[in-house]
């Protein structure tokens, strides 16, 4: 009898962490692949556009940064089950970025980075305290102090919002 009882007991443990993962939780997975897809591009193009040396190690620490976060969550979102999409073959704002150079690319990377940050420290922080799955909520509580680094470190960017 007590092992018929804890049998019942670890499957409804198991059943109760795979319900756990919402469509709010499927969601955030997606725009988070999404963003660390689109902060990398953006990242490597600071490289050969831009001729602030704080704007290039900007650039350096979103890919590395932004890599290593696109690793951890397809390891989060594999513990459940979530299908993360491909990257994308094309980002606008790398698209947008990719025609500019020197100071100008500068202004609006710095503006970029400024309201990518500032949405995404908003999603991460929201899930982190909201979401229902272990794993994504593990993600993105670890997560979420790099990305306030980062938004803080973009205010001191070139760009219309820097002081």
């Amino acid at each position: 009898m007590n092992m018929k009882l804890i049998a019942l007991a670890a499957s409804l443990g198991t059943g109760t962490a795979l319900a756990a993962t919402t469509e709010a939780d499927r969601e955030f997975a997606t725009r988070a692949a999404a963003a660390n897809a689109g902060e990398i591009a953006v990242g490597r193009l600071a490289a050969t556009h831009s001729q602030d040396e704080k704007v290039e190690a900007f650039g350096e620490r979103m890919v590395a940064d932004h890599g290593k976060a696109a690793d951890e969550l397809k390891a989060a979102a594999a513990k459940d089950g979530i299908t993360l999409p491909p990257e994308p073959a094309s980002n606008p704002d790398a698209e947008r970025l990719a025609g500019m150079k020197g100071a100008e690319f500068d202004r609006a990377f710095g503006d970029q980075m400024r309201r990518d940050h500032d949405k995404a420290v908003e999603l991460f922080r929201k899930e982190s305290t909201s979401s229902g799955d272990a794993h994504v909520k593990a993600f993105a509580t670890k997560t979420l102090p790099t990305l306030e680094e980062h938004r803080k470190m973009a205010q001191s960017l070139p760009g219309s919002a820097s002081k």
